[in-house]
């Protein structure tokens, strides 16, 4: 077996937090498979660059020889997982779920190795619990502990609606911990809760406690909240190269070292170089290519990279915009519409809607057909209309 402090401290990379390190040396002591459990709710159809964050993880334990579990909550989907919500969440029917659940099935191949993924679905143990089961489950947890939580602690002290089965929620992912007999379950930050849950059942029935791994949340394009599709500010493992391309390029300087961190396999001491090739004069663009056609080799092939980079260099260095053009910093998000006028791009905001109508308004060389979006801060991207009138625009 590979010397056990060099596993380690690659299992550790990019990680977040471990509970406890010691727990995770004793098991990897014991020589065996150990039992590696990720869980997602299919609470929407596309699994996009943040998913992939813990994703990489498992895929890094599948190569040292571990037993994946790829847990597909179709269960607790229809619950809701409140973990980081300030609102109870509407709970999805249970059409939704397994129609989410199929593309997900789909999608986690582009990063786990089928043949050596086990997908379980926790509807199998979860819906067989029953009424007393239930009651059972909830007898391990208290109130008070409950609200210990983040999330719930701050719903409490302002007087927000906190809904019943939201303190289910945890405890069923926890049981899904104790039916699995996890070793390791991986997560978020948002899903620390969670998964120390499962280790207090896990105790509780006698087993071996499973060690938690957090990792960081992809922050999203806006460069500030987390990556979600509900907000808008993601990119799916299933989008065109092209589009992939003109995202990553929309990113900020500063969120492409996250980016970096996060989502490159490159080694830690090229990455250290690049930051010292940027910090010494190197265009942060030409690293910010490396990064997306990284990506995009990935989840399509590098021929499919190689093309969404001439086609960039066709937009933006042979003369398919300007060198030079107006620019803009705008504070907080604000309507497409309102940017373009803001911008002089249009006289008004009913004219960009008729530019836009007409396939004449572009961000990033791409046409966009409804100026009704909301663009997001922290981003910076080239503005068009029509075939003259360019800005670069940066929300803060």
């Amino acid at each position: 077996m590979t010397d056990l402090n060099t596993v380690l401290a690659e299992l550790k990379r990019g990680i977040d937090q471990i509970f406890s390190e010691q727990d995770l040396l004793e098991k990897l002591k014991e020589n065996r498979p150990l039992r590696v459990k990720l869980g997602a709710d299919p609470t929407a159809p596309d699994i996009h660059l943040g998913h992939t964050v813990v994703l990489n993880k498992l895929r890094q334990f599948q190569e040292l020889g571990h037993q994946v579990q790829f847990l597909i909550g179709d269960f607790t989907g229809m619950v809701g997982d409140p973990s980081g919500k300030n609102t109870t969440r509407p709970p999805l029917t249970r059409e939704d779920v397994l129609r989410n659940a199929e593309t997900y099935k789909q999608q986690i191949f582009k990063i786990l190795d089928p043949q050596k993924t086990q997908i379980v679905f926790n509807s199998e143990w979860l819906g067989q619990l029953g009424t007393e089961g239930m009651i059972r489950l909830a007898s391990n947890y208290t109130v008070a502990r409950m609200l210990e939580r983040d999330d719930f602690k701050k719903r409490f002290a302002n007087q927000q609606p906190i809904a019943i089965h939201e303190f289910i929620y945890p405890l069923l992912q926890g049981y899904d911990s104790v039916h699995l007999e996890s070793d390791v379950e991986l997560g978020g930050t948002d899903q620390t809760f969670n998964l120390l849950i499962g280790r207090e059942l896990q105790k509780a029935r006698g087993q071996k406690p499973q060690v938690a791994i957090t990792l960081p949340l992809l922050v999203g394009l806006d460069g500030e909240k987390k990556m979600s599709k509900s907000l808008g500010n993601y990119i799916g493992v299933t989008e065109a190269p092209n589009e992939m391309f003109g995202k990553i390029m929309s990113i900020s300087d500063e969120l492409m070292w996250d980016w970096y961190d996060l989502l490159s396999f490159r080694p830690l001491t090229e990455i250290a170089q690049l930051k010292a090739d940027v910090a010494n004069g190197k265009n942060p663009r030409d690293v910010k290519i490396l990064l997306a056609k990284e990506i995009i080799a990935r989840f399509h092939d590098q021929a499919a990279a190689d093309a969404a980079e001439q086609e960039f260099i066709n937009r933006f260095q042979k003369g398919a915009m300007p060198d030079e053009m107006p620019e803009f910093t705008f504070e907080g998000e604000i309507g497409l519409a309102n940017l373009l006028k803001e911008a002089g791009l249009v006289p008004s905001t009913s004219e960009a809607i008729r530019a836009a109508q007409q396939g004449g308004v572009k961000i990033n060389g791409e046409v966009v057909n409804d100026v009704k979006q909301v663009i997001k801060a922290g981003t910076t991207a080239v503005y068009q209309v029509g075939k003259r009138k360019f800005a670069r625009v940066s929300i803060k």
